[in-house]
């Protein structure tokens, strides 16, 4: 396979994010929820020495508590299981829920809590979603562990949640799991004990030459983390990069967009340079406020060209960006300032135009479920609607 790179290089990515590009042996795109927690408790289920867990929420509803059943199985079969939960996102999670695990030999610990010495750091939190199995698998994305992610709250008529995730294999895993390493380490003593038995993670390399990267046996794959003021800014330059250097196309799916001046300034230079840009925020927000806020900047982007659709019939909490039908990134951050600011985020981006042609199907699919904008009737919306717009937008930066 060949990645043609007119606009999209290597070098200049890595010298952003100040990572390196790896291989990944096969990526499952995983958007529909059920099938989406199928898919992540059977992996799981396969475990034999390690899994690694990090999740913004991780709620003991009927979704929490069968994954944890499965955790504790895993465990007390000698499986070495570590979770990690946000402590704002998890707040709600009853301490007996944590306890249990802990008996059954799970290590359980939380990122970011609540110090009283320091209580405005508690806006910083730990975003990211991630499992790593042996070594040899990883799944990351936007999903958190709950009801209204797994489809199965629909049993209590409510509406379901839009997601995307991805389940990776190859060499890019162990990339990954240095990640969770690091985390782990950081709010705690105890360390992460390695599997023993290193199942392979070889694959032929890649080649490059002036033309384009030749590979053989995978994706290309990089890691894009961000858990610190410096890691943040690389991820900000990487999104800015990533959308200045686009020459046809921007497909942007985000739960939350409360863009900053810079970002729209930039993303209105994209159209008038000939790039076709399409925006899919959801139709009704989980967070009301941030969805009235990112409201407020619609108007001026469509009479720029920029094309946006709202996600209708149920809450859409993706966040995937494709770029010219060859670079796609899948993660847990939004086009926001809590993403680009405070939390820490964890995604994943693809050189592939393989890979990229999946992501536009589901894109064009989700666009069938959704909105479009209008400009005209977009300025004839309810009075009221612009109050909390403008009311909202005030508080931009901390939504």
């Amino acid at each position: 396979m060949s990645i043609q790179l007119d606009n999209f290089t290597i070098p200049s990515i890595e010298r952003i994010i100040e990572e390196k590009f790896s291989i990944a042996t096969d990526i499952k795109l995983l958007w529909k929820g059920p099938d989406s927690f199928n898919t992540i408790f059977e992996t799981v289920k396969e475990a034999k020495e390690l899994i690694c867990l990090a999740f913004y929420i991780f709620r003991s509803d009927e979704t929490g508590r069968a994954l944890a059943e499965i955790l504790k199985k895993k465990s007390q079969e000698g499986v070495n299981v570590y979770v990690l939960y946000d402590h704002f996102g998890s707040f709600g999670t009853p301490r007996s829920f944590w306890k249990d695990m802990k008996a059954a030999g799970v290590k359980v610990r939380s990122s970011r809590p609540f110090q009283w010495k320091n209580p405005f750091r508690y806006v910083h939190r730990d975003h990211r979603k991630l499992i790593i199995i042996d070594l040899v698998k990883a799944f990351t994305g936007g999903l958190n562990i709950a009801n209204e992610y797994s489809g199965f709250h629909i049993r209590s008529r409510e509406k379901n949640w839009r997601d995307t995730g991805i389940m990776l294999s190859g060499p890019i895993v162990k990339k990954l799991f240095k990640n969770f390493e690091k985390s782990w380490n950081l709010w705690g003593d105890e360390r992460i004990k390695y599997p023993i038995n290193g199942r392979g993670n070889k694959v032929e390399g890649f080649t490059q030459d002036s033309a384009a990267i030749k590979l053989k046996g995978g994706f290309l794959t990089i890691p894009i983390f961000a858990s610190s003021s410096k890691s943040r800014r690389m991820l900000r330059r990487l999104f800015y990069y990533s959308i200045n250097r686009a020459k046809s196309d921007i497909s942007i799916t985000t739960a939350y967009f409360i863009p900053s001046k810079r970002m729209i300034e930039t993303l209105i230079h994209a159209v008038k340079r000939g790039v076709r840009v399409r925006l899919l925020v959801p139709g009704q927000s989980d967070v009301p406020a941030a969805s009235y806020a990112g409201r407020f900047f619609f108007k001026k982007l469509l009479n720029a060209g920029v094309e946006i659709y709202t996600y209708i019939g149920q809450i859409l909490h993706a966040k995937t960006y494709l770029f010219d039908n060859c670079w796609s990134i899948i993660g847990s951050a939004n086009l926001d300032f809590q993403s680009f600011r405070y939390n820490d985020e964890g995604n994943v981006g693809i050189l592939s135009t393989d890979f990229a042609s999946k992501m536009m199907a589901v894109f064009e699919e989700d666009l069938k479920n959704s909105e479009k904008i209008e400009l005209e009737k977009w300025e004839r919306r309810p009075f009221f609607e612009k109050v909390k717009e403008r009311f909202f937008s005030l508080f931009k930066k901390r939504l």
